[in-house]
């Protein structure tokens, strides 16, 4: 039940976390295969462990009355989840940017650095929600993959839960629509920009908005994102990262310490005045290296 509810931590890890006696039902430790009742209490105690260090140098690239755009790094979480909470984009924007609640329109993974939409007031988020929603905000990703990716390639069909995979969260894109499995329908263009010494640099533009929509597809059509743990060269890489235990050799493979994908641009419409509004954030310098400089201009 905790690894199906709580992903952020494998069965594995949570099996030892209850060995360890980090897990309380009651304030009673928890064992293994107990079953919770109405009115337990469940109590997750970390041992005062702090967070995972983050990078936190975001950057406000436009703001007025109604909106804020925010640059994001590539490390840090958009909003408090798992073992992360005062070190989150949600958590800077209050005690930096005086944000009493801070509205994150559209979400990036947190390896995802880029543009994130950040609404002022509840009718200049849903009204930003709803651009989203109905997909006419436009975006474009850059993003390192590897291997040679053809010059343009359409990737329109369905993502859905990948029965293959050791991880459970992990998705899968499909051309055609699953009989029984549940699945969105997603639609991406992709473009080539260059090719260098055994990867891509493409650009993707999502013309839907599902979860790991960019990641899930390019990994099955078989060009993984370099640096990606879960979607990349090999998805063992994420539990082993999610336990510490990974290894000079593992992180050789992923070449990067994040997975290069950065929302690189965004086309929305002011939620007061209705302006046509452009923002571009440059590419970050980890990507940069990775896909020689100037292959990224």
């Amino acid at each position: 039940m905790l690894a199906a509810r709580f992903t952020y931590h494998p069965r594995e890890t949570w099996h030892r976390l209850i060995a360890e006696g980090c897990l309380y039902i009651n304030d009673t430790p928890a064992q293994a295969n107990q079953l919770l009742q109405d009115g337990d209490c469940l109590r997750y105690d970390f041992g005062g462990r702090p967070e995972p260090e983050v990078d936190c140098a975001y950057q406000v690239i436009f703001q007025d009355d109604a909106l804020m755009i925010v640059n994001k790094p590539g490390s840090l979480p958009c909003h408090p989840a798992g073992r992360y909470f005062k070190n989150t984009l949600w958590t800077l924007l209050q005690q930096q940017e005086g944000l009493e609640q801070p509205r994150l329109v559209n979400r990036l993974d947190r390896e995802t650095s880029g543009l994130v939409v950040v609404g002022k007031t509840l009718e200049a988020t849903r009204h930003l929600a709803r651009q989203f929603s109905e997909h006419s905000a436009e975006k474009q990703y850059l993003v390192v993959v590897e291997g040679s990716f053809p010059q343009e390639m359409d990737a329109i069909g369905w993502l859905t839960h990948d029965t293959s995979s050791v991880v459970r969260k992990k998705r899968c894109f499909v051309r055609e629509k699953p009989r029984e499995a549940i699945s969105e329908a997603c639609e991406t263009r992709f473009t080539c920009v260059s090719h260098y010494n055994g990867i891509s640099v493409v650009r993707a533009y999502p013309k839907t908005g599902c979860l790991h929509q960019i990641r899930a597809t390019l990994c099955s059509l078989g060009y993984p994102i370099v640096g990606d743990k879960l979607y990349g060269v090999d998805e063992t890489f994420f539990l082993k990262f999610i336990d510490d235990t990974l290894t000079s050799d593992d992180k050789h493979k992923l070449r990067m310490e994040r997975q290069a994908l950065h929302a690189e641009s965004l086309y929305i419409m002011h939620p007061s005045t209705g302006e046509r509004l452009a923002f571009h954030a440059p590419v970050p310098q980890d990507m940069a290296c990775q896909g020689s400089g100037f292959l990224l201009r």
